[in-house]
């Protein structure tokens, strides 16, 4: 083994996380979980916002997945790591297997594929290969492409099927409740972090669909907010009381139909009340297709897609992460 210095091992991002886990034998699983519970990397979004990886960070794996193997816990690793970057150290670097060096790649399947394959395996119930299509997204794309670029192409399809009569509504009520496990997955493994704005999301009353509103939560889960996702339809007393003693400083409401979107200015009006009140964003489908709903309710709406509302919470309650290097 040589030893480099941290600095001097270049920083460019030129790989995707398949090729980087490839190289250094860490599954995309536990580098999404080392990444979110310790911070070990800070990868970049490329122009097509997957995530790329340095040399630097493939050398940093290497090195901590090196001291795990000789028996130390993660936790210590990334102390050690910590201790080496802030001193300028040495990071001792482990060999290369000949012939194995990663070459910078983009991913070889485009979303709009998975999205399609995703939708044909659903619509046959076959869970095996949808699990397969998947666990080959998550570790192929960032969380926002996986989300915007596979599932939801997905779901459109599903739902145009079963509007045309190509599938009965078992078919789509199977596939719906598939994602939404999944989507359910990816919220409660990312973690819950106390000291951050803490924010509610949900769906106003009457509202059952509730898959956009879970996709938001997910996706301000990753962004480091503390976020707790209370499903559809909820009613809006019990909601202001449970609002009263947890004290968030934000209130999340999705619609997809009149009726329920207009049942979201009445939450505004109890939330006001509250010592301090929680602010109240909204969105949704319904906003989308009847714009002029927008400036009768009272609240803050979030945009016409995910990732607007997403900065438009970002905007209203900055975030403050802990930089990794």
């Amino acid at each position: 083994m040589t030893l480099s210095s941290i600095d001097t091992i270049s920083d460019d991002p030129k790989y995707t996380i398949k090729a980087v886990c490839e190289q250094t034998g860490v599954l995309p699983v536990t580098l999404r979980a080392w990444e979110r519970r310790h911070e070990v990397l800070n990868p970049q979004r490329g122009d097509n916002r997957y995530r790329l990886y340095s040399d630097r960070d493939i050398a940093t794996l290497r090195w901590i997945k090196n001291r795990l193997d000789s028996g130390i816990s993660i936790s210590s690793a990334v102390s050690e790591l910590r201790q080496m970057q802030q001193n300028g150290g040495q990071l001792e670097t482990v060999p290369t297997i000949p012939f194995s060096t990663p070459k910078p790649v983009t991913p070889a399947v485009p979303p709009e594929q998975i999205a399609h394959e995703l939708y044909l395996a659903l619509i046959k119930h076959d869970e095996d290969r949808a699990s397969e299509l998947l666990h080959q997204a998550y570790s192929m794309y960032d969380l926002y492409t996986y989300i915007l670029k596979t599932q939801i192409p997905c779901l459109v399809e599903i739902g145009e099927a079963w509007a045309n009569g190509i599938i009965p509504v078992a078919t789509e009520h199977f596939a719906s409740a598939y994602l939404r496990g999944n989507l359910l997955t990816i919220f409660q493994a990312y973690p819950a972090r106390n000291s951050a704005p803490f924010i509610l999301v949900g769906c106003a009353p009457t509202e059952l669909h509730e898959i956009g509103s879970l996709m938001l939560a997910v996706m301000l889960r990753s962004e480091g907010y503390r976020v707790e996702y209370l499903g559809p339809d909820l009613p809006l007393d019990d909601l202001v009381d449970y609002a009263r003693y947890e004290h968030p400083a934000m209130v999340v409401m999705a619609a997809t139909s009149l009726e329920s979107a207009e049942l979201i200015d009445h939450l505004n009006e109890k939330l006001s009340k509250l010592k301090p009140a929680p602010v109240l964003g909204f969105g949704g489908s319904a906003f989308n297709q009847q714009p002029d709903l927008i400036e009768k309710i009272s609240g803050k709406f979030l945009g016409l897609s995910l990732d607007s509302a997403v900065e438009s919470v970002k905007q209203m309650l900055p975030v403050t992460r802990k930089s990794p290097r």
